[in-house]
This record gives structure tokens, C-alpha cells and sequence, in this order.
């Protein structure tokens, strides 16, 4: 059954907004860098909350823009935008974003409009605007704040961000070292849905501001702690190295306290399906799907399970003996590893990249549960592989990792 999302708008700024459709294609992303830029200057201690190295690729303002032209595309029919609402508002609540966040970002936003497409903007196109943008804003709200009553309800849930200790450090490979977490209360903290996603609050000597990272729990859920497994993003040529990433691997060690919130995301595994399961990870992409595969070994033991990885070579490739003790374990789990460019080893199935050829020899059918998680280009790619494949829609999930993109660009 579909929600139902009233707008409450008058029928002729409804007209105004969906006349804005084809400008907000063509310069978007101008109004929404702007908007950033002048969100920070009026509110600076915003910078504690939104990413400044996704400011500077430029990903949240593209992810903004989307959502901004999707929300004007289908202003009569918000509902059909729900779906990314959520996804949206998750991040939201990991991040603890709150009611009194929206107002700031709609002035600006509106600010940001008038900056960029001067006398286009008329007292009426934003008039308009800031009567949708109410609306707007008031799915997000009332979304996310059925999320945070949840989580608050739910055993050993909290709002805002919670401390814990890191009862264990474990290196998996020359990028990726695990972090086990539990509260430092001793209190109950909630189990998870195979695929969510935690976000740390890092305070780091010398920096301005507060840094807000997410990171996949990447055990299966109630297992005793959390467990985060972080890529090490260090500096290749323009690219600066991971300020959280190198913070965590570096300074933080075993007995070390973390503040984290409360699991969130919708990037999760429908255990009421019980066809086979199709997991495929690049890098460090792998996280949600180690979760997903530890869970289904506990909660489905019978369930046929594919986990395909892809990796450079064996130097960077995490938690490669676990997932060959689990194959070993339990006949249905079939593992494979795919190595770009494998160094000295010879344990891996394929050399190059997760082709549509290889994929449909190694799996038995596309009536299948498939998932994928990894960078975007591998992302696209494996997106692309299935649809050649004629995978259903349904049957297609994944997740970026940072800001939502389009898997088709």
C-alpha cells in the first residue's frame, strides 16, 4: 500500500515549482554549492555535523541537488520520493540531525536560489519555493522522528551519541583493521539489521571542528559488540589521506573510548526470502556483506549463499580466512575472490574485474537475492552486470557508501 503525502500546497505554486524542473537539471549543483557555502558562513557550527571532505568533492551538493529536483519533480505526488526520504532521513538520525536544522537550511537554500539565478528567481518562483520547501521539510521531520521514537524504544536504544570502549583492535589487512565495540555504561545497546551502519563523532587535537563518519557494522548482529572494519584512506596524488580513517588506525587503540549513535540505514538483508543470497563486495565495500553473511549462516542455515569479493591482491583483502572458514563450514556458502592485481599469491578464482561472462558461469540462476557494496564505479559496473543478466529490479540492492548517487551514471 503506497503512502499518501499531502502537500497542502495552492495549485499555483505547485505549477511554479514543477515549472523550476527544467533550471533545477541545468544549475542545480550551482544553487546547492552555494547553498552549502552560505550555510556555513550564516551557521558555522554546522561544520560539526556535515562531512567538509564531501564538501569539497562536491558529492553532498550533487546528492542535494537530486533531491531537490526530485522533491519539485513530484510535488504533487511526494509519495513517490518516500523511498529516498528514508534512505535520507537514516543518515539523518545517525547524524542526529534535528526539527530545528530545517529552517536554517531552507533560508539559505532560498538565499542560495536568488545568488544564482538572479531576476529568475521572482518574488513568486520564491515564494513558491519556501512554501514547498515547508512541505518538504515536514516529510523529513515527521519521518525521521517516527525513526528516533524507534530507536529510543527499542532495548538499550538512545538518541544522540553514546560512548564506548574499544575491547578489541584487530589489523586485517595493510588497509582495514577492525575496531569491538561496547558501551562504557555496561548498559544494553540494540541489535542491528544486517547492513546498518553506525556513525562516530571523532574529536581530534587540532581540528576546528568536530568529524561524523559512518561506517557498516560488519558482524553479524548479536554477536556481543559492534564491530566497525575501517579502510585507511591515505593521501594519493591530489587526494588528501582520510582525516577519521588515519585518526582511528592511529590514535585510537585497544581501552580507547569512541562516541557512536545509535545503528541506522535501510541497506538491510530481507531474511523472509529464502532464495539463494548473491553478496558482492569491492574493497571495503566488503562490511555490510561479512553482516549479511554471518547472520544468514546463523538465521538460515540452509539458505545457498554466493559471496563474491574483489580486491587489488591478498595485501588488501580483509577477512579473507574468515570467509574461507565459513565456506568450508557450511556446503552452501560458495566463495569467490577476484584479484585486479594479484602480487604472489595464487589463492583467488579470477585475475581483472567481476565480468557479466564470469558472474552467469559461477551462479545458477538470476532468480536470486543480490546485494552489492563497494566503490561506485564497481558499484555501476555490477549494476550493469545484473541488468544484462535480467535481474529483476526487486531482487537489486546496494548502497554507496558516503552521499547517495545515481547507479546509472
Amino acid at each position: 500500500m503506497t503512502t499518501q503525502v499531502t502537500t497542502g500546497l495552492d495549485q499555483q505554486s505547485r505549477d511554479i515549482v514543477k515549472a523550476t524542473v527544467p533550471i533545477l537539471q541545468e544549475r542545480g549543483g550551482e544553487i546547492t554549492k552555494r547553498f552549502y557555502q552560505l550555510l556555513f558562513e550564516n551557521h558555522p557550527e554546522l561544520k560539526n555535523i556535515f562531512n567538509q571532505t564531501n564538501q569539497r568533492k562536491g558529492d553532498q551538493s550533487k546528492a542535494l541537488a537530486n533531491t531537490v529536483y526530485a522533491a519539485a519533480l513530484h510535488i504533487d505526488q511526494l509519495e513517490e520520493i518516500l523511498p529516498q526520504v528514508k534512505q535520507i532521513a537514516h543518515k539523518h538520525k545517525s547524524l542526529n540531525i534535528k526539527p530545528e536544522h530545517y529552517p536554517l537550511v531552507g533560508e539559505n537554500l532560498l538565499l542560495a536560489m536568488k545568488d544564482v539565478l538572479g531576476d529568475t528567481a521572482s518574488d513568486e518562483v520564491i515564494g513558491a519555493w519556501e512554501k514547498a520547501y515547508g512541505v518538504i521539510a515536514g516529510v523529513f521531520i515527521d519521518t525521521e522522528k517516527k525513526m528516533y521514537q524507534e530507536a529510543v524504544s527499542s532495548v538499550g536504544g538512545w538518541i544522540d551519541y553514546r560512548d564506548f570502549k574499544v575491547i578489541d583492535k584487530v589489523v586485517e589487512s595493510d588497509v582495514i583493521t577492525s575496531f569491538y565495540l561496547e558501551p562504557v555504561d555496561g548498559n544494553p545497546f540494540p541489535i542491528y539489521k544486517p547492513g546498518q551502519y553506525i556513525t562516530i563523532k571523532a574529536k581530534i587535537d587540532g581540528e576546528p571542528h568536530n568529524h561524523l563518519r559512518q561506517y557498516s557494522l560488519s558482524c553479524a548482529p548479536g554477536e556481543g559488540a559492534y564491530r566497525i572494519s575501517v579502510k585507511r584512506e591515505d593521501a594519493v596524488g591530489d587526494k588528501p589521506s582520510g582525516i577519521v580513517s588515519n585518526y582511528l588506525h592511529k590514535e585510537v587503540h585497544k581501552g580507547g573510548i569512541v562516541s557512536i549513535s545509535a545503528p541506522s540505514g535501510d541497506f538491510t538483508l530481507d531474511q523472509q526470502d529464502t532464495r539463494p543470497l548473491v553478496l558482492i563486495s569491492g574493497g571495503v565495500g566488503l562490511t555490510p556483506m561479512i553482516s549479511m553473511l554471518e547472520s544468514t549462516i546463523k538465521q538460515q542455515p540452509e539458505r545457498e549463499i554466493y559471496y563474491i569479493h574483489a580486491a587489488q591482491n591478498g595485501n588488501v583483502h580483509a577477512m579473507k580466512n574468515r570467509v574461507e572458514e565459513i565456506a568450508e563450514q557450511y556446503n552452501q556458502v560458495h566463495a569467490y575472490t577476484v584479484y585486479d592485481n594479484p602480487s604472489n599469491e595464487n589463492n583467488y578464482d579470477k585475475k581483472g574485474y567481476i565480468d557479466y561472462e564470469w558472474l552467469t558461469t559461477i551462479l545458477p540462476s538470476n532468480d536470486a537475492a543480490f546485494y552489492f557494496c563497494g566503490p561506485k564505479g564497481f558499484m555501476r559496473a555490477m549494476y550493469q552486470n545484473l541488468k544484462k543478466y535480467d535481474v529483476a529490479d526487486r531482487d537489486i540492492h546496494f548502497e554507496f557508501f558516503g552521499p547517495s548517487a545515481a547507479i546509472t551514471e
